[in-house]
């Protein structure tokens, strides 16, 4: 099973598919004559598909011989501008957080499939979905922001500063000169978002939300060293959404 991160155009009539595998983590695969009117299998390798697919081995890049279908998210986001971008932004995300092809990362899968059916299903609002998407793989990678304690001596909170370079919330001497002083607000609604605290999450006002989203971006980038380029395209409306889809 995987989830289609990517295409890249091959030549008159191929695409270079860049996937997310359940088991065998990021992987690149031809798809012989997809962009082909004929083809057989090539709305199925679109961005946001879920799919079950064989793959038979190369030298340099592995070729898809059969593609079965099991949810096509993108289908479905891409008739939303909103949708389409936080979609393209996660895709993107999850593609950086593998850093190392063939290698597995469940958790990451896990945690990719889940956003994108809860984007789908419209479970909450997008904007929130993406945040905490966005922290839970920064967490799953070991970088998970500190909300509740000092990161650097680890004095109860919570704090008033929150500095980048240092992991998250700060006390008073601890801080550095470029720490930002968020609302307290702010950092609930971001702890809330880290441990799946939906009920929490959805009575936060915009206000905070758009801060969150701020110090999220800016963390995310601070770890991953450079942004995402789809990020600063994400429409950032706040949708209330009164009851979570089952």
């Amino acid at each position: 099973m995987a989830i289609v991160l990517r295409t890249q155009k091959l030549g008159e009539a191929d695409r270079i598919i860049t996937l997310f595998t359940r088991n065998h983590g990021r992987v690149k695969a031809v798809a012989k004559g997809v962009r082909r009117t004929k083809s057989r299998f090539g709305a199925r390798l679109e961005p946001a598909s879920y799919i079950d697919l064989q793959l038979y081995t190369g030298r340099n890049l592995d070729t898809i011989t059969q593609v079965e279908a099991l949810e096509n998210f993108g289908d479905i986001l891409s008739a939303d501008y909103q949708q389409w971008t936080i979609a393209s932004a996660i895709l993107e995300a999850a593609e950086r957080f593998t850093v190392q092809e063939h290698e597995p990362a469940v958790q990451q899968f896990l945690l990719l499939l889940g956003s994108l059916n809860a984007l789908a299903k419209q479970n909450y609002d997008a904007s929130l979905i993406l945040d905490a998407y966005l922290l839970r793989s920064l967490s799953v990678a070991g970088y998970a922001p500190s909300l509740t304690i000092c990161s650097l001596c680890q004095k109860p909170g919570p704090h008033k500063y929150f500095s980048l370079q240092g992991g998250g919330s700060v006390c008073i001497d601890c801080k550095s000169t470029a720490s930002a002083t968020p609302k307290p607000e702010t950092l609930d609604l971001m702890a809330n978002l880290l441990t799946g605290n939906w009920a929490g999450a959805v009575q936060s006002e915009s206000k905070f939300r758009q801060e969150a989203s701020g110090l999220i971006a800016a963390y995310l980038q601070w770890h991953l060293e450079r942004g995402l380029k789809s990020l600063p395209l994400v429409e950032r409306v706040n949708k209330q959404v009164s009851e979570p889809v089952k």
